[in-house]
């Protein structure tokens, strides 16, 4: 066997067990069935027909899912209004808004949820890792935080509108 071959058969393989280990968090935005959060349980858990009942087919798809709603899709990106942000799914309160800023990205974002409202877990979907957001009560599916937010806490938790409902103040 002469080294070409060789190089490109190693390639070959190495390129398929990658990609295998990512085609369905590619194509299906992840299995929650196997989804290993910081938080081992949640308080709420529901057969999926129940949260298809109590839940839009978008919310559905993000919370779910672990789907991700379109930029600049969500009425919730401009909501400044004094009041809180809370689960679509079990009404947990998430964000407060005085933790809201202008992001720039499209999606609703701030820089500090409440104390013990969200569990994370490691996301290795569309060949790269992010650490994703999932409420603490239900394990719905929120966003991703990422380290280019604003002081006092450096963090960005960009949020899915459609995964979050408005409570004023």
């Amino acid at each position: 066997m002469n080294r070409r071959y060789f190089l490109e058969g190693s390639t070959a393989i190495v390129g398929t067990v990658v990609l295998s280990r990512n085609l369905f968090s590619i194509f299906y935005g992840g299995d929650s069935k196997t989804m290993t959060t910081s938080k081992s349980q949640f308080a709420i858990t529901k057969p999926e027909e129940e949260w298809r009942s109590i839940l839009t087919p978008e919310q559905f798809r993000v919370l779910r899912k672990h789907g991700t709603e379109p930029a600049f899709s969500s009425s919730l990106d401009k909501q400044y209004e004094e009041g809180t942000f809370v689960c679509a799914g079990c009404g947990q309160a998430l964000f407060t808004s005085d933790t809201k800023f202008n992001s720039g990205t499209g999606w609703p974002s701030f820089f500090q949820p409440i104390e013990g409202a969200i569990a994370t877990t490691v996301d290795r979907s569309f060949f790269m890792t992010r650490i994703e957001v999932h409420c603490s009560n239900c394990g719905g599916h929120l966003g991703h935080v990422f380290d280019d937010g604003p002081a006092p806490t450096g963090k960005r938790y960009c949020m899915n509108g459609v995964a979050m409902n408005f409570v004023p103040a």
